[in-house]
């Protein structure tokens, strides 16, 4: 009993590692948003009219969240992939987001699972509120 024990920490130990420190693949990640407002089992594309500036302003807010940093991109190229880390296990969740003229394109979603729980839905919807004047 012992023995399975010890197996089951070491098993958690070595999946924690995994999860926290598998590098991220930028080619797979930042990629543009596509498509209209949708809800998908593992993330949620949104589109916003927020003038030319939403980029910024947005990403004054996404860079401020906790366990949040830039994956990939900038504002003065006009797309920034962001990386969010889950609290407890450090699960990484992406957030792309692109300006397109006034439009925003958010395209949030979880590397691993699928199923997120709302948790991106959660996270855009609340930065998208703290833009709104």
């Amino acid at each position: 009993m012992k023995m399975a024990l010890w197996v089951l920490i070491a098993a958690m130990v070595l999946l924690g590692g995994y999860i926290r420190l598998s590098p991220s693949d930028t080619a797979r990640w930042h990629v543009a948003p596509q498509g209209a407002d949708k809800d998908m089992r593992n993330g949620v594309v949104r589109v916003v009219n927020t003038g030319p500036d939403g980029l910024a302003k947005l990403d004054a807010i996404a860079t401020d969240a906790p366990r949040t940093r830039v994956l990939e991109g900038s504002v003065p190229e006009g797309m920034v992939t962001y990386i969010t880390r889950s609290n407890v296990f450090g699960f990484p969740d992406y957030t792309t987001v692109q300006q397109d003229g006034d439009e925003l394109h958010v395209y949030a979603r979880s590397r691993f699972g699928r199923k997120d729980f709302g948790v991106n839905r959660d996270r855009v919807s609340g930065w998208l509120a703290l833009l709104q004047p």
